[in-house]
């Protein structure tokens, strides 16, 4: 049997499942693995429920492989004798809600996709009614997987399909007319706004039909929204330099009041104004940041460590608590589940990637939850003939930003990058006008007020791969690099690429 650990990639499963005459990639998961892990899930959840009977639902984002890995799946479970809800294309915050909501209410759920990856690529997302599985308990569902040792039925479970994404549109629909709730027009809140959406050919496409259309807007000039698992217009991913280009020109093109772009499986969002600026990361943050502190004053917002100086300052002048945490956007959620537990309110998890969750929504990060909620605070705002860009219109951006991915030349490369980093604040702190940044949980942090730097940055290792990174942000032009030059000079004594 194959090693079906190397294929957990944090709380998910991912490799290479399409063979592609133009990659020299082989194929990493399998068809029969599928087969494998899913009757492990059922295994394991089955033992963990201690019910004689469970209902998994499954389902799938535009991916080339999906049909056959959710047939697959579908087949191995019904043999085992466990019910399946066949969600066919879904999204996965969907997938999780179909635990939680009523007409569903089943035990578990699997979603393939591998998030905003080349079509190559794909995956599965495990969900319980407790959300996505932890490392752990992805660890433990492949232990089952390995052994082989598989739960049977005499009799062979049943299968409904359902059109989960008809039912969860619904939910988003009811959600933006009660939060705008507005008298003279409560059914259709939005009308009068011009809105596109870009889906980028994976499965948000619904979004413009069934939760817009249905609520007044105008979302003529959507673009990419029929799914397409090859992706041929550009990679479906907020942070991606291409994509966000794509949905700025439409929103102009188009004279839109706002523009809305999804990941493949609509974990994740952003959005752009009505000028074509691009609201994300940083601004993105403080966007529902203001509408969740208005609801919830002095709420902590845990957030990623990229985060920028201009945020914090924002959230505060907003009577907010900032929390900048570690990069995953797993730790961002459980860090304000923490929280919470701990007494402290926190209200909402962001990381700049998008993801974004809220305490009010079981803590699922789900991009089209995260646009209702803006959406609700745009259609007031248009009522007032304002933008949602002017809410925050005090966010202070720096002028500049770069990112630098550097391999560590090490085998046990783990090791040297944390004692690259700890000689790294010996060092910094050597440098005038740096200082370190207190409560860093990720790698070292130090704002730099040199006249010619006025920034900040952070060395951190990566989560998954043999690198370091360091991102920089200057208020200056010209600052990012005067930073770099004193980090490079440090970091040119290591095995590194840099």
């Amino acid at each position: 049997m194959r090693q079906l650990h190397k294929l957990q990639n944090g709380t998910d499963v991912r490799g290479v499942a399409y063979k592609d005459e133009n990659s020299n990639l082989d194929i990493t998961l399998s068809t029969e693995d599928v087969r494998i892990i899913a009757k492990g899930f059922a295994t394991w959840l089955t033992d963990k429920l201690k019910k004689d009977k469970i209902k998994i639902a499954i389902g799938m984002d535009s991916r080339v492989t999906g049909p056959v890995f959710r047939e697959a799946c579908k087949e191995e479970l019904i043999n085992i004798g466990i019910d399946v809800f066949d969600c066919g294309l879904a999204t996965t915050p969907a997938m999780f809600m179909s635990t939680i909501m009523d007409e569903y209410d089943c035990d578990g759920a699997i979603m393939f996709t591998a998030s905003h990856m080349p079509y190559i690529y794909n995956g599965m997302k495990i969900f319980t009614k407790d959300g996505c599985l932890e490392k752990s308990d992805l660890k433990d569902v492949l232990d089952v997987s390995m052994s082989g040792n598989f739960i049977s039925s005499e009799n062979k479970g049943k299968v409904e399909e359902k059109n989960l994404i008809e039912d969860y549109s619904k939910v988003l629909v009811n959600k933006i007319k009660k939060g705008v709730s507005s008298k003279e027009n409560y059914d259709k809140p939005l009308l009068g706004m011009k809105i596109v959406v870009d889906a980028g050919n994976g499965s948000g496409g619904f979004f413009a039909e069934k939760v817009l259309g249905k609520l007044g807007a105008d979302t003529n000039g959507s673009q990419f929204l029929e799914p397409n698992g090859m992706f041929p217009n550009h990679i479906p991913n907020p942070e991606n330099k291409e994509a966000m280009k794509s949905i700025s020109e439409a929103t102009i093109k188009n004279n839109a009041d706002l523009g809305i772009i999804f990941d493949t499986d609509v974990d994740r969002a952003a959005i752009v104004a009505s000028t074509g600026k691009a609201i994300n990361k940083n601004a993105l943050i403080a966007v529902i940041s203001k509408i969740v502190l208005e609801e919830n004053p002095g709420s902590t917002i845990v957030t990623d460590s990229v985060t920028s100086n201009g945020l914090a300052d924002f959230i505060e002048k907003n009577g907010g608590v900032h929390h900048r945490f570690k990069r995953g956007y797993k730790n961002v959620i459980n860090e304000s589940i923490r929280l919470n537990e701990e007494g402290k309110d926190s209200y909402l998890a962001i990381e700049t990637s998008g993801h974004a969750a809220l305490k009010e929504n079981y803590f699922l990060d789900d991009g089209a939850y995260l646009v209702s909620k803006i959406l609700i605070k745009a259609a007031k705002l248009h009522s007032e003939g304002k933008n949602i860009v002017d809410s925050i219109s005090s966010l202070k951006e720096a002028v500049e930003g770069a990112e630098y991915r550097i391999k560590i030349n090490k085998k046990d490369f783990k090791p040297y990058a944390n004692s690259i980093i700890e000689a790294l604040k010996e060092y910094a702190n050597g440098v005038q006008n740096w200082s370190e940044v207190e409560k860093n949980y990720e790698g070292v942090r130090f704002n730099c007020d040199g006249d010619s730097e006025k920034g900040w940055f952070l060395l951190r290792v990566s989560l998954h791969e043999p690198l370091l990174v360091l991102n920089i942000e200057s208020d200056l032009e010209g600052g990012c690099n005067q930073i770099y030059t004193l980090l490079h000079k440090f970091l040119s004594n290591y095995e590194l690429s840099i």
